[in-house]
């Protein structure tokens, strides 16, 4: 897996942006449940990143309890890892896009229907 030195640059900590793209990568099943992931000290060397900040992204995804270590061999994606971080990305979906969607559809006083025909409706990008 060559990564191509840092790639992280979104908002926030980088040990937040190292959980997130690890999280994605077993969402996308790049690491199957029961696979071993690459070490904090691999990703850090991947990534060219401080090995204290790689090893704080990762240990969120053990006390997530997506991830954990079997002792002298390395880590590994629970079983269940998929499973509790969709579950999370949908939960965290309808917070950050859904309840605001409601709330300014009941401000515009678009019912119900209406919004599931727009939802329904082909995205067309702008011409």
């Amino acid at each position: 897996m060559d990564y191509g030195g840092n790639v992280f640059t979104g908002e926030g900590p980088i040990f937040q942006q190292l959980a997130a793209q690890i999280a994605d990568d077993i969402v996308s099943g790049l690491y199957p449940e029961e696979s071993a992931v690459p070490s904090a000290t691999d990703f850090a060397e991947f990534y060219r990143m401080n090995p204290a900040t790689a090893s704080k992204g990762v240990n969120m995804l053990v006390e997530l309890g997506a991830l954990y270590k079997r002792r002298g061999i390395g880590m590994f994606v629970s079983a269940g890892a998929r499973d509790l971080l969709l579950a999370r990305r949908r939960d965290e979906f309808r917070t950050l896009y859904v309840r605001p969607l409601l709330r300014e559809a009941g401000v515009l006083a678009i019912s119900t229907a209406d919004l599931h025909s727009m939802i329904d409706e082909p995205y067309k990008e702008p011409t």
